[in-house]
């Protein structure tokens, strides 16, 4: 019988989406596992998605987060990468099949059997909670190693939202192609790392918002080259055919057709927010532009790492709001209405101190790694 360990979080336990405070159990550190104290855990939109039941696929209770990062306790007798004390991270997936073409060619994230850190279930039929709670036990290739330039709270983040959007600008060209033109639809907290990104990548970027509420920011404050008003028929007009590619952060229904009209000829269009509706799919401009739309989900172990040393090399980290366990709650009211700059972190270990857990901060503290919040 497996031994199980002592957790606390906090968790939805129907569609009202509360959370509450839950005690649980993790699985007993394995000869392949890293034993993890939670310090901090970005606030993912997929979170608000899955205690609210939005997809229709949440099984209660659930602990959400997968945007963790924290501190190695326990190593696994087979594990060599890791050892204790170390800075690790852990993002939206904890397992895999291994053994398929996707495993094999490193994105372990199109594998069929899949295992999500929370929400899921692993292949001994263990329930899979996630990082709002003091403690997890992951296989050891799910572990990620934080680099030393990155502050651990607004690095939680990049481990979603980071690898969601420089995944497609590697797999769709737009890291091999400084100048080009690059449209960020939507200025949250995919979109705001996605200029981030785009910038270092040497594109010019433009933001898009239906508002010019935003506008300043996004130039001043994120880099962006330009920005442009959705909703102003004008500018929209004038900006016919400018963009190389369109990175659309967008989960609100919303139409793709004024979209595909800022692509040049043979432009790209990557869609990367996950409306609880489908949306409609023009198909003439794409055939009369040789325009191309796509799709891209976080991305593999190695991608990940590689996102990581990418962002500690060009000083990018997500800009956030670090809030206690128990604002969790109204950080979710205002999630759900955009109401961030730009991304939610909990500051998990100082929220759930144990005597234990404050041991691990001192000690975290004392090898000199930031754990305040960048703004």
């Amino acid at each position: 019988m497996v031994d199980r360990n002592k957790a606390f979080g906090w968790a939805a336990n129907d569609e009202s989406g509360v959370l509450s405070p839950f005690h649980f159990s993790r699985r007993e550190n394995c000869e392949n596992d890293v034993t993890v104290k939670i310090l901090f855990c970005g606030v993912c939109h997929s979170d608000l998605h899955t205690i609210k039941n939005h997809w229709g696929i949440s099984r209660y209770p659930v602990v959400p987060g997968h945007e963790i990062v924290g501190i190695a306790t326990k190593v696994g007798k087979n594990v060599t990468k890791f050892k204790e004390g170390d800075r690790v991270g852990v993002g939206v997936i904890i397992g895999s099949c291994e053994s398929c073409e996707s495993c094999n060619q490193d994105l372990e994230n199109y594998c069929p059997k899949v295992v999500f850190t929370y929400n899921s279930r692993s292949s001994d039929g263990t329930r899979n909670q996630g990082g709002y709670s003091d403690v997890i036990v992951v296989d050891r290739r799910f572990v990620l190693s934080i680099p030393d330039g990155l502050p651990s709270d607004a690095a939680a983040p990049l481990l979603c939202a980071g690898i969601t959007v420089y995944s497609p600008m590697k797999y769709y060209g737009m890291a091999e192609e400084p100048g080009k033109h690059l449209g960020v639809n939507g200025l949250g907290g995919l979109g705001h790392i996605a200029v981030k990104i785009g910038k270092a990548f040497g594109l010019r970027v433009t933001v898009m918002s239906r508002s010019s509420e935003k506008e300043r920011e996004a130039i001043d404050r994120l880099g962006a080259d330009s920005f442009l008003v959705t909703m102003d028929s004008q500018k929209m007009k004038d900006a016919v055919g400018t963009m190389d590619f369109i990175i659309d952060t967008v989960s609100a229904e919303h139409a793709l057709l004024p979209l595909f009209s800022l692509l040049k000829v043979s432009g790209k269009l990557v869609t990367l927010g996950l409306p609880e509706k489908p949306l409609e799919l023009p198909i003439f401009p794409l055939v009369l532009g040789r325009k191309m739309v796509g799709g891209s989900q976080i991305g593999g172990m190695k991608e990940t790492q590689e996102m990581l040393e990418f962002c500690a090399k060009h000083n990018i980290v997500a800009d956030i709001e670090l809030i206690k366990m128990s604002d969790i709650n109204s950080a979710m009211d205002r999630l759900a209405k955009s109401d961030v700059r730009y991304r939610f972190v909990i500051d998990v270990a100082n929220s759930l101190v144990t005597d234990s857990s404050a041991e691990i901060l001192e000690e975290h503290v004392d090898h000199g790694v930031s754990i305040t919040s960048r703004f």
